[in-house]
C-alpha cells in the first residue's frame, strides 16, 4: 500500500506522514463505524502492522484516505473438486457485508443477491410458460419428424432411377418403417440395438442410408452438370465472337494493305482528288463494318495514317484565305472514324482549355488532333500574321466558319486567342477616331472589321459592362467620337451596328457625351427669324432622334427651341401683327417639326408648348391694340430683334438661307482625353479644384 498524499503545488496542501497519521487517528476517534467491526490484527507489533500504521492505517477502519476501502482481508471460498463456476455460491458472507458497507458510503441500498436470483428465476419461468402455451392455455404441439420413402427420394433426385428390388427392401416394413431426415434422428445414437430389431430391419436401415447418400451425391453431380453446360454455351458464344472479330481483323488488314498500295501524285490534282475519294470510301466501309470488339482508337490511328500523306500534300501549297474549303469535305465525311468532337461554345471551349491545362500531365491529344495541330495550324498562322488585312474580316471569318466543325476545340481557341484577338487588339489600339472619321475612311471603322468577330469571342470581350476587353476599349474611343463629332455632318456611319452591340450602354454614352453638345449647338446656332429662317441647326440636331428616347428630344426642344420661338412670337404680337401671317407661321413650324421628327408633336411636353403659343395669340387678340404694352412676355431670355420691314414668308414660297455653322472648339482637355484613349489610360476627375484658378483636377491612371 502506497502512502497517502493529496495533490498540490507550492507545498501549501502537502502533508507529512506524521500529520496524516494524526489526522487519521482523530477521524477514527470521532467516527462511528457504519458497518461491521474489523477484526483486530493478530500481532499489533508485527512488521506489517507497523508498516500500515506508519502509512496512516487505523485499526477498525477501512483502507484508503477516507476509510471507505475494505475493512477485512479477502476470504477464500473453496468449491468441490470438479465443480465449475456457478455450482456453489461464490460470494462469502464477508464479501456481501463489504458490498453493503460500500453502498452505505455512497448513500445506496444494496439488495440481497438471493432476492435477485429469485426474481431472475421467476422471470425465466414466466417466459418459458408464455412460449409453451397459447393464450387459451392449450399446449402447443411439438413439430413432427418427417420421413421419406424410396419413391420420394427418387422423385427428389432428378434423373435418378432406384431399382424395384431396392425399393422393396427399403419399404419392406410398410408405414412403420420410414426414412428419418430430421437432424433429431441423425443425432440419435445408433450403437445400441433394439431388442426387437431383426436382421431385415438392419439391412433396410443400411440400404436407406446408402440410398440417401447416393441421392445427395447425385444431386451434386446434376448441379455440376448444369454448370458445365452453361460454361459450354458461354465458351461457344465467345468462340463465335472471336471468330467474327478475327474475320473483321483480316478484312481490316486487307483494307490497310490496299490503302498502302494507293499511288499518290502530288503534282496532279485530279489524281490527288481520286485518291482522297478512294481512301474515304475504304475508311467509311471499315467504319460501317466495325465490330464492338475492335478498338476504335486503333481504327482512328489507321484512318489518320491513311489520310496523313494526302493531308500533308494538300497543306504544302495551301492558301487559307483564298481557298478556305480545301479538303474539308473529306474530313467531314470521316468525322465518325476520326472521333471529331462536336462543336462547343466559347465558354465551353474556355472551360475545356482551363481543365486541360490544369490536368496537362494526364491529358494527351489524339492522332487526329496532332495532325491538325502540326499540319493545318502552321499555314493558317502564317496567313493570319502576314497576309490577312484586319480591316477585311470576311476571308478569315469564312475560313473559321468552314473548318469550325472539324477543328479540335483547343486548336480553334489557339487561333482565336493567340492570333485573331492579338491582331484585333493591335488594330483597335491603332484606331484614332478623330483622324479616321475626318479622312472619310469608313472601311476602318470598328463596326465593320471588329463587330463581326464578337460572335466568336467569349463574354470577357463582348460584355459592354466589362471594364476590360475589346468592347471596353471600343467604348472608350467611341466617347472621343461623340465628343468631337462635327454636328454639321451626317451621323457616324454604322451607328445602328453600335446600338446592336452596346445596347443600353450606347444610350448612356449619347446622353453623357452628345446631348450636351446638341443643346449647345441649338443654343448658339439656331435663330428664329420669320423673314429668313435657317433650319440647318435644328435639322442637324434632330437627325439624332432615332438614337434617343422621345422624351429626351422633347426636353431638348423645350429647353433650347421653344424659348426662342416664344420670344419671337411675343415680339411679333407686340409689333402691329398680321394674324393671318402668324397663323401660317405657327402651322408651318408644326409641320417642320413633324417632318424632322415624326410624332414629336404628340408628346405632352411639345403639345403643351404649342398650346402655350396659342394661348399667347388668343390673349393678344383679346387685348387688341393694348397687346403692345400689356401682353406679358414669356419666361425666357430676349430674342434677336426683328427688322422694321421684315414680313413673314409663307412656307410654300420661302427657301432657307445658308447660315454659318460654328464648330465646337477643341480644348486642351479634349486633346489629353484623346491621348489617354490612344494610350489605354483613364482620365478620372478627383472632385477637387485647383486653389488659385478653381479649375477641376484629374488623375491619369492605367485602364487595367
Amino acid at each position: 500500500m502506497t502512502p497517502f498524499k493529496t495533490g498540490g503545488s507550492g507545498g501549501e496542501d502537502e502533508y507529512s506522514d506524521s500529520d496524516h497519521r494524526s489526522k487519521r487517528r482523530k477521524m477514527g476517534q470521532n467516527r462511528t463505524p457504519s458497518g461491521p467491526a474489523a477484526p483486530s490484527l493478530a500481532n499489533p507489533n508485527s512488521f506489517a502492522a507497523k508498516m500500515m500504521a506508519k502509512m496512516g492505517y487505523v485499526e477498525g477502519q477501512g483502507l484508503g484516505a477516507d476509510g471507505r476501502g475494505r475493512l477485512s482481508p479477502i476470504e477464500t471460498q473453496l468449491r468441490p473438486q470438479g465443480a465449475g463456476l456457478g455450482a456453489v455460491r461464490e460470494k462469502t458472507k464477508q464479501a456481501k457485508e463489504e458490498e453493503k458497507r460500500a453502498a452505505a458510503f455512497r448513500g445506496e441500498v444494496l439488495e440481497d443477491s438471493e432476492e435477485e436470483e429469485k426474481q431472475r428465476r421467476r422471470k425465466l419461468r414466466e417466459k418459458r410458460l408464455s412460449g409453451v402455451r397459447s393464450g387459451a392455455g392449450t399446449p402447443v404441439a411439438k413439430p413432427r419428424v418427417k420421413y421419406r420413402t424410396a419413391v420420394e427420394i427418387e422423385a427428389a433426385a432428378d434423373g435418378l432411377q432406384v431399382p424395384s428390388v431396392l425399393k422393396s427392401i427399403i419399404d419392406a416394413t410398410g408405414a412403420e418403417t420410414k426414412l428419418l431426415t430430421s437432424t433429431v434422428g441423425l443425432m440419435t445414437s445408433q450403437i445400441a440395438m433394439v431388442p426387437s430389431e431383426t436382421e431385415a430391419t438392419k439391412i433396410a436401415r443400411r440400404a436407406r442410408r446408402d440410398l440417401e447418400a447416393f441421392a445427395d451425391e447425385w444431386n451434386g453431380l446434376m448441379e455440376r452438370k448444369k454448370h458445365f453446360e452453361l460454361q459450354e454455351v458461354q465458351l461457344v458464344q465467345e468462340l463465335d465472337e472471336e471468330d467474327q472479330t478475327s474475320r473483321e481483323l483480316q478484312a481490316l488488314v486487307g483494307t490497310v494493305q490496299q490503302l498502302q498500295e494507293l499511288l499518290l501524285n502530288p503534282s496532279n490534282p485530279e489524281i490527288s482528288t481520286s485518291a482522297w475519294e478512294d481512301v474515304t470510301v475504304k475508311l467509311e466501309s471499315m467504319e460501317y463494318g466495325l465490330h464492338e470488339g475492335i478498338d476504335k482508337a486503333a481504327l482512328q490511328e489507321i484512318a489518320v495514317a491513311s489520310i496523313h500523306p494526302l493531308f500533308k500534300v494538300a497543306m504544302q501549297d495551301w492558301e487559307p484565305l483564298q481557298n478556305p474549303s480545301n479538303v474539308v469535305s473529306w474530313i467531314e465525311r470521316l468525322g465518325g472514324i476520326l472521333e471529331i468532337k462536336p462543336e462547343l461554345s466559347s465558354s465551353e471551349v474556355a472551360l475545356q482549355n482551363e481543365s486541360y491545362h490544369s490536368n496537362s500531365s494526364s491529358k494527351s491529344t489524339t492522332h487526329y488532333e496532332t495532325m491538325i495541330y502540326s499540319l493545318w495550324l502552321p499555314p493558317v498562322r502564317s496567313a493570319i500574321t502576314n497576309d490577312w488585312d484586319v480591316h477585311d474580316p470576311t476571308p478569315l471569318i469564312t475560313l473559321i466558319q468552314t473548318w469550325r466543325s472539324v477543328l479540335p476545340p483547343f486548336v480553334l481557341s489557339n487561333v482565336m486567342d493567340q492570333l485573331v484577338l492579338r491582331r484585333l487588339s493591335d488594330a483597335l489600339m491603332a484606331w484614332k477616331p478623330r483622324t479616321s472619321y475626318k479622312r472619310n475612311r469608313p472601311s476602318q471603322l470598328p463596326h465593320i472589321w471588329l463587330f463581326p468577330w464578337l460572335q466568336y469571342l467569349d463574354d470577357h470581350h463582348t460584355d459592354p459592362r466589362s471594364p476590360t476587353g475589346l468592347l471596353a476599349e471600343v467604348k472608350r474611343k467611341f466617347k472621343t467620337v461623340l465628343s468631337t463629332w462635327d454636328l454639321a455632318a451626317d451621323i457616324p456611319p454604322g451607328l445602328d451596328s453600335w446600338r446592336s452591340v452596346l445596347h443600353s450602354e450606347l444610350s448612356s454614352l449619347l446622353v453623357r457625351h452628345l446631348l450636351p453638345r446638341l443643346a449647345l449647338h441649338l443654343s448658339e446656332n439656331l435663330f428664329i427669324d420669320p423673314s429668313d429662317q435657317d433650319l440647318d441647326p435644328l435639322t442637324q440636331s434632330l437627325r439624332w432622334t432615332p438614337f434617343f428616347a422621345s422624351s429626351t428630344i422633347a426636353h431638348l426642344l423645350a429647353a433650347e427651341f421653344f424659348p426662342k420661338w416664344h420670344q419671337t412670337l411675343h415680339l411679333w404680337l407686340t409689333s402691329s401683327p398680321n394674324y393671318d401671317e402668324i397663323r401660317e407661321w405657327f402651322l408651318w413650324w408644326k409641320d417642320q417639326l413633324h417632318i424632322l421628327s415624326p410624332n414629336i408633336n404628340d408628346l405632352p411636353i411639345v403639345s403643351a408648348e404649342w398650346a402655350r403659343g396659342l394661348e399667347t395669340i388668343s390673349l393678344a387678340l383679346d387685348l387688341g391694340p393694348a397687346a403692345a404694352s400689356q401682353l406679358p412676355p414669356p419666361p425666357a431670355g430676349p430674342a434677336p430683334p426683328l427688322a422694321a420691314s421684315s414680313t413673314p414668308v409663307a412656307a410654300t414660297s420661302r427657301s432657307p438661307a445658308t447660315h454659318p455653322i460654328h464648330e465646337t472648339p477643341i480644348t486642351f482637355r479634349d486633346i489629353v482625353e484623346d491621348w489617354c484613349t490612344e494610350q489605354g489610360l483613364l482620365m478620372m476627375p478627383l472632385r477637387e479644384a485647383e486653389q488659385q484658378t478653381g479649375l477641376p483636377l484629374f488623375r491619369i491612371t492605367a485602364s487595367a
